[in-house]
């Protein structure tokens, strides 16, 4: 049955705006819920941690992250990737501003170089401000006009190029004023006190300025004709239902939100307020004097009047960086001469770093540079690159398909899987013919890998790693090295580094790719369609050779960007070769029940312990089940290092410092949990890791004597090459999502490279 579309868009209209209210309903309200009448910082506070946080690692470390910047009432569409700390330092500026702890006088500043998530930050928070001021505990506010009735002479009252329309015409404030500015300044004051007495937070509602001066002039207007009329309750004459509502919007730009686009122009006040409209002027026979009914309001200011302002590319309006420098502190801006407007709106511009160019041009002046004002209110923080490979392979995803979940995980084993995944793509070509192209396992990896490389610093890499190794370090928060797993914290990097600063733009990596889907390949295969598969190295060579005519690297970027992209290579084969061989051994492998039952015998001999049976009876450990399990599965001793079954001293130590020593430190890790050696992650202790899911050729050889890696391509009929090939490429679809083509493809490369050290 077909949904009722209509039906459901009513419901959610229903749900998004309220019927108008009086003055004294909404004082009510807010004294109910006073988080109603937040000022414009403290409102985008907490629509930023209204959405709460989640856990993430990124350069090695665990951070606390806003959910509200993965875009989450948008389906993560203009998620903000990465640069975590940056946000929080954004929103830890936001708390200072709202509390009024001596930052309210600067204006946000955040810069960096292109595609690196500032373009979305802007996108996210018109949609989280937007969504939240939908919903019960974000309703935003502000009063609307209607003078009919205050007299005989009809109301004469407009705004804009609109005309002056029928009695039961309202005029809503055209720059979002507070409710509560219509009260007089000293009532105002005592009721704020009342009210920040009820508010459950440490940041106090603050309302300091008055009625915009449209609505300033509906207000005295009104109350010009009732006293006339000798009305002693003025105050309730004005704001009397007939004449005055409260009513809430829904935030957008232009109404709460003013953004300054690079390409708008004016002057400076037409851009930061709005014009004068002559023609109004002379339609309202205002007689010489500026009536704001004839003001235009449609400046960045009166648009962002009560939450936000953004500049965007502030590099282009330098210019009126200046013109904003009071508006922080002081709240205020004009129209004209003699006539002001009180703003309540947080400033956030931002630029490229060509604006601190521009902003550095009279630095050698010292105390005389004319920008110093302008520097000292401006409060910096620099988006950067990515460094972490499954936010670059996630942001190269997005830029390539219609993907906008934001990738969340349990583990990393989990994320790991995200990052290897291949990718679909249709494709038309100029035949007008569908098909789809297939970016193999890896193959986005690649990329964002050697993206992620040619951003790192080499000054502090610690002796022993290579840019992969700490491009992996920064993803995971640890590496394995051998039978040992390392945590960033084994390392010593620089506390101030320069990763991210510079580095392949995702922009350039998703053109290469993009140009890849396009162009025909040389590859045949009489009966898979191997020309549609893009596999790791074609987009690495890709990735490389356009370097020569990509104008936004220099000569210096393009040959260290050469230089590391030997790195990476090595790295993806040994994931595609780490690929095969699983695939090769999948029947060979150990199950993680007998690995796990291992573990549980080692750590009760260790500690001197009995072991638990199914029918509930206490058991010693089985030194026979440990002796078979390190001899046949791990490989690393054999009857010479036993006496019977009884474990020698080589075999005693590797128990205490490979075994032991890993689960005592899962153990400290979940110290504030009852500790159980059941509770271990099997694939936390390297050298078991190694025995799950890791092989070598030496263990292929053993298991397949009549293998040979030469006849991979074509194996004859009825060899066992022919068998373990036809096995192999099944699994690798099954284990690791590749297709029959790419399977193909990417087994021979490995066969090719194996088959040389075969003998």
């Amino acid at each position: 049955m077909k949904r009722d579309y209509i039906a459901e868009a009513d419901r959610a209209l229903t749900e998004t705006y309220e019927e108008p209210m009086t003055l004294g309903a909404y004082v009510d309200r807010i004294f109910e819920r006073p988080q109603l009448a937040s000022h414009a910082s403290k409102y985008l506070l907490e629509a930023i941690e209204a959405a709460g946080t989640r856990t993430v690692i990124e350069e090695g470390e665990e951070k606390e992250r806003y959910v509200f910047f993965d875009d989450p009432y948008n389906d993560g569409e203009h998620a903000i990737l990465g640069n975590t700390e940056v946000l929080n330092e954004f929103v830890a500026d936001l708390r200072s501003i709202a509390a009024r702890r001596g930052k309210e006088e600067k204006i946000v500043w955040l810069e960096g170089p292109t595609a690196t998530g500032k373009s979305e930050l802007k996108r996210c928070l018109i949609n989280g401000l937007r969504e939240y001021s939908k919903t019960d505990e974000g309703r935003r506010y502000t009063v609307e006009w209607n003078v009919s009735g205050a007299d005989s002479e009809g109301s004469g009252f407009t705004y804009g190029e609109q005309p002056v329309s029928d009695d039961e015409q309202w005029y809503v404030s055209p720059v979002q004023s507070h409710p509560l500015s219509v009260f007089p300044k000293n009532v105002r004051r005592d009721l704020l006190a009342e009210l920040n007495d009820r508010l459950d937070d440490h940041i106090a509602v603050q309302v300091d300025g008055k009625l915009d001066p449209f609505c300033r002039e509906a207000y005295d207007y009104l109350e010009e004709r009732y006293r006339r009329q000798g009305r002693n309750d003025l105050f309730s004459a004005v704001t009397n239902p007939k004449h005055l509502r409260v009513k809430n919007f829904v935030v957008d730009v232009g109404d709460g939100i003013g953004v300054l686009h690079s390409e708008d122009d004016g002057t400076p006040k037409e851009r930061l307020v709005g014009s004068w409209m002559h023609g109004m002027l002379r339609e309202l026979d205002s007689r010489g004097r500026k009536n704001p009914q004839a003001f235009s309001y449609d400046g960045v200011l009166s648009q962002g009047n009560g939450l936000l302002t953004l500049v965007e590319d502030a590099a282009q309006h330098a210019d009126l960086l200046q013109k904003l420098l009071n508006v922080p502190d002081e709240g205020h801006v004009k129209l004209d001469k003699g006539i002001g407007m009180d703003i309540d709106t947080q400033l956030v511009i931002i630029s490229n770093p060509d604006l601190e160019a521009q902003l550095n041009q009279h630095a050698e002046r010292a105390g005389a540079d004319p920008l110093k004002a302008l520097k000292r209110r401006l409060d910096k923080h620099e988006f950067r690159y990515l460094t972490n490979l499954s936010l670059e392979t996630e942001l190269l995803r997005r830029e390539l398909t219609n993907e906008t979940t934001v990738w969340t995980a349990e583990s990393y084993d989990e994320l790991e899987r995200k990052i290897r995944q291949p990718v679909e793509i249709k494709v038309r070509d100029n035949k007008r013919q569908v098909f789809t192209k297939e970016l193999a396992p890896h193959a986005i990896e690649a990329a964002a890998l050697y993206n992620v490389v040619s951003r790192l610093d080499t000054d502090d890499l610690p002796t022993g790693l290579d840019l992969v190794d700490k491009a992996l370090l920064f993803d995971a928060g640890f590496i394995s090295q051998g039978d040992e797993r390392r945590e960033k914290d084994d390392f010593e990097f620089e506390s101030d580094p320069r990763d991210g600063i510079h580095g392949i733009p995702v922009t350039y990596t998703r053109d290469v790719v993009a140009d890849l889907l396009h162009e025909e390949s040389d590859r045949h295969h009489p009966t898979l369609p191997v020309e549609h598969v893009i596999m790791p190295r074609d987009v690495l060579n890709a990735m490389a050779d356009g370097f020569v005519e990509a104008p936004v690297f220099s000569d210096s970027e393009r040959t260290e960007f050469e230089n590391r992209v030997v790195q990476v290579k090595n790295r993806i084969f040994s994931q595609q070769e780490s690929d095969v061989l699983a695939a090769i051994m999948r029947e060979k492998r150990v199950d993680e029940a007998t690995v796990e039952e291992y573990i549980e015998h080692v750590y009760a001999w260790t500690e001197n312990e009995q072991i638990e049976n199914d029918r509930g009876e206490l058991l010693d450990p089985d030194p026979l089940k440990m002796k078979v399990f390190e001899i046949e599965h791990l490989g690393r001793f054999d009857e010479d290092d036993y006496e019977g079954s009884e474990a020698g001293p080589d075999v005693e130590e590797f128990r205490s410092e490979r075994v032991i020593t890993a689960i005592n430190r899962h153990a400290w890790r979940n110290r504030d949990e009852e500790f159980r050696v059941a509770d271990v992650n099997v694939k936390e202790i390297p050298v078991i890791r190694t025995v799950l899911g890791s092989h070598d050729w030496s263990d292929v050889r053993r298991a397949f004597e009549d293998f040979e890696p030469r006849q991979w391509d074509d194996p004859p009929a009825g060899t066992e090459t022919a068998a373990v090939k036809e096995r192999t490429v099944r699994n690798m679809m099954e284990m690791f999502d590749y297709s029959e083509a790419s399977a193909e493809l990417t087994s021979r490369h490995v066969m090719s490279q194996v088959s040389y050290r075969w003998d």
